[in-house]
């Protein structure tokens, strides 16, 4: 074996040193909630949501702005009091008494950057063992092992001003991990990052899956969730509208393919639908764009044939065409 070979393997022994890898006890859920709802005053910000995130899973968290998925997040890691419902989080009800002992087995990534700026990144990954009541040497020893998991080795003693924006989003994972955490609570984790340091953060979140970490992520990105998520959960006004495995809602919502119509104008498509009335598939109009939804292969010909004299184009469904199916094209702020 060469020697980069068992450099690696060791990195990763010593990886699953830092995380918890043993899975939650008993068969209860990590996460679960019953008729979940938070009003801030007469807005309705979640409204009676119920949830399971089963120990080892990776379950997206998908809704517009507003939706209710940063709220949601927010009362699963004691920082909002939910107005109504239950919610029990690693097995204890979330009530202020048991606030501190679930904070010590969570691990977050918020949308916002709170890293401390005057620090090193050793620097902030053994402060902040420190709030966990980690021995120095433990931390220290952790701070290494998470510094090479988020490549930041050769950075360790570089302050935070001096990182790069996808650095300070690994260096925010890498902290989140200190702790050995059994949930993981990762709200937009790579919302502004370039595609090479957002791939670089997904291959990250895939090790942690390799290690039967709990994760409930939120994220605009509707690759990263169909690429990470086991399971999404879409949430719009406040109340969970679909929730399945990713490819499953793909074929339910959406099916095996859909074909875009470029029509000359918005009244355009009164006469399209009139030949494609007869197929098994679902439309859509979106301003001069006609989403027809294919359910089977076998309308494709037929779908060419009618669409004779018009521009259009086909291509394979994503969870984004099911995501904007579900919540709507209009844009929110």
């Amino acid at each position: 074996m060469h020697r980069s070979d068992r450099a690696t393997r060791q990195g990763e022994a010593n990886f699953g040193e830092v995380v918890d890898t043993k899975p939650h006890a008993g068969p209860t859920p990590v996460v679960e909630a019953e008729g979940l709802t938070k009003h801030y005053g007469s807005r309705i910000a979640v409204d009676r949501i119920s949830l399971r995130v089963e120990a080892g899973a990776c379950v997206g968290l998908l809704g517009p702005n507003g939706a209710g998925k940063t709220t949601t997040i927010r009362m699963l890691s004691c920082l909002t009091a939910p107005t109504a419902g239950s919610l029990r989080v690693l097995g204890m009800e979330m009530v202020a008494a048991n606030h501190r002992a679930i904070k010590a087995q969570l691990g977050i990534v918020q949308q916002e950057d709170s890293l401390d700026p005057d620090l090193s990144v050793e620097n902030n990954l053994l402060i902040y063992a420190s709030y966990f009541g980690i021995p120095r040497r433990e931390a220290a020893k952790r701070a290494q092992e998470l510094m090479r998991f988020a490549q930041l080795t050769e950075r360790r003693r570089d302050r935070i001003r001096d990182l790069s924006g996808g650095m300070r989003r690994r260096l925010m994972l890498a902290r989140a991990l200190i702790n050995g955490p059994k949930l993981l609570l990762l709200d937009e984790p790579t919302t502004g990052l370039d595609p090479q340091a957002r791939r670089l953060v997904w291959e990250r979140i895939r090790r942690l899956k390799q290690h039967a970490v709990t994760i409930l992520l939120t994220t605009h990105y509707m690759e990263e969730a169909a690429n990470l998520c086991d399971r999404v959960v879409i949430i719009d006004h406040g109340k969970i509208v679909a929730e399945d495995a990713p490819e499953t809602l793909v074929d339910s919502v959406i099916g095996e393919e859909v074909i875009e119509v470029y029509l000359p104008d918005s009244s355009a498509s009164r006469g399209v639908l009139e030949k494609c009335r007869d197929f098994a598939c679902r439309t859509e109009q979106v301003g001069e764009i006609l989403y027809l939804y294919l359910r089977n292969g076998s309308a494709r010909q037929r779908a060419f044939e009618a669409l004779a004299g018009y521009r259009f184009t086909r291509r394979k469904p994503s969870l984004e065409d099911v995501f904007l199916s579900l919540t709507g094209h209009a844009l929110r702020d």
